[in-house]
């Protein structure tokens, strides 16, 4: 109708709001203006003048109520919250408890380790590291790996530097997982392993391991497995349940899979922190399996130093790549000064991570003995700085509800295990962590001893 009464040159003439002759008028208005230049009979005028208003009325609440309305995107990961390790510190702190639920040290790192990190910040290695990471330190890696598991990886293109063992593991999944793939884990199993998997369009099949001895049936494994099984992923030594593979682990393992293109990631984080008579048995020292199989290290569990999330993984050249793919779109490069640092302290101080087994081992030892008058029954540990605590003849309540009972009336933090699975976990059994000073076990270990 504009058209008709003057065209663009009458719409233009008449802007929302416009002033005319001392008056504003709304867009209402000046549209009724311009139908009654039009000459319209009035009944017309009035129903347009109304449909008009409606529609300007509406148009004006939808975009108050955009303006005031906060968008919430549906969750891709609607089920989870969050994670129990913060939970759990943070019921601590408010409470005041002793800390042994979460796993980091309440001491620090090497010296030397700090003053080398000192010496490159002032040396000026404050920039981008190459995306793989500094040639330094996978050479140290390569050495350390090759000296360790008989198995020299190459660094340049087996060898990647992570911000964390944590994004090691997501970036491999994300890197071998494809939409309707599935992925076996072994329950309990660490909590990043399955949001990173649905993520990737995956799918978790559980294979539950029983207490105490949390060892693999091998033949339930076997029924579990589907020409869609994409990956397996072990840990080892485990957390938490403090247990470690043996070679024939590997070897029944590699049985079952090796006609199918299955591939392995074994997160060994806790590498150098395994109490077994024979030391840790790496992935690495399988020849086949290694052919197929991401291996993850870390540095923060092995100086102490978790607040530098620092890792890195070991896969052959094909699969290096497709990792390196997700990575530099993850963190692209990690802190250039840590792994400058880092590679001197592999190579100057060997010494710390082989010692490393000899050190926790007091520890768990001295926190075993702390404890023996209480009603707690322990379970063995052979690796990792975790020991697991049966409470069953203290209470009857299930592991969170304990848990959560013992950091607040008591003043010990600890982990509920049934968090580790998702299925049914009836077994009333916590996770403790080991890795503190003897005065910390000492404390937490004289009120766990008066329940």
């Amino acid at each position: 109708m504009l058209s008709r009464c003057g065209g663009h040159g009458s719409q233009s003439a008449y802007p929302a709001n416009r002033k005319v002759s001392g008056l504003f008028l709304s867009p209402a208005a000046l549209i009724l203006l311009l139908l009654s230049a039009c000459r319209l009979p009035k009944i017309n005028i009035m129903l347009k003048f109304a449909t008009l208003t409606a529609r300007h009325l509406f148009v004006q609440k939808r975009e108050r109520t955009m303006s005031n309305t906060r968008l919430a995107p549906a969750s891709k990961l609607p089920a989870l919250g969050t994670t129990i390790f913060t939970r759990m510190s943070t019921l601590a702190q408010q409470h005041n408890a002793i800390n042994l639920s979460q796993g980091f040290p309440d001491f620090d790192g090497p010296d030397y380790l700090k003053q080398r990190l000192a010496y490159h910040v002032n040396a000026g290695a404050n920039q981008y590291a190459p995306m793989t990471g500094v040639t330094a330190l996978r050479q140290a890696i390569a050495s350390k790996t090759g000296r360790l598991y008989d198995y020299l990886p190459d660094p340049e293109q087996e060898i990647t530097v992570t911000a964390g063992a944590t994004e090691a593991i997501y970036a491999a999944i994300t890197a071998l997982v494809r939409d309707g793939d599935e992925v076996i884990c072994f329950d309990p199993s660490y909590d990043s392993y399955a949001p990173a998997i649905a993520l990737a369009g995956g799918t978790v099949r559980r294979l539950p391991l029983q207490p105490p001895a949390f060892r693999v049936d091998w033949s339930a494994f076997s029924a579990l497995l589907s020409s869609r099984t994409r990956l397996v992923i072990l840990n080892t030594p485990h957390n938490p349940s403090a247990t470690v593979w043996q070679t024939e682990d590997f070897a029944a393992l590699w049985q079952a899979i090796a006609a199918q293109e299955t591939y392995v990631l074994s997160d060994e984080v806790y590498e150098h922190i395994c109490f077994a008579p024979g030391g840790h048995i790496s992935l690495l020292t399988h020849p086949q399996l290694r052919e197929r199989a991401v291996v993850v290290s870390s540095f923060g569990k092995t100086y102490h130093m978790t607040g530098w999330k620092v890792g890195y993984s070991i896969a052959p050249t094909a699969i290096s790549a497709e990792i390196r793919k997700i990575h530099q779109y993850l963190t692209f490069a990690v802190n250039t000064p840590a792994q400058l640092a880092l590679a001197d302290m592999l190579e100057a101080e060997p010494q710390h991570y082989l010692t490393l087994p000899d050190f926790y081992r007091a520890r768990r030892d001295h926190f075993i003995r702390a404890l023996s008058a209480s009603r707690f029954h322990l379970l063995p540990c052979q690796g990792s700085y975790f020991l697991l605590a049966d409470y069953s003849a203290l209470s009857d309540l299930d592991d969170v509800a304990f848990c959560e009972w013992l950091t607040t009336d008591v003043g010990v933090a600890a982990i509920p295990l049934s968090v580790f699975c998702s299925g049914a976990f009836p077994h009333k059994l916590i996770r403790l962590c080991f890795a503190k000073q003897q005065a910390t076990l000492d404390a937490a270990a004289e009120r766990l001893c008066q329940l």
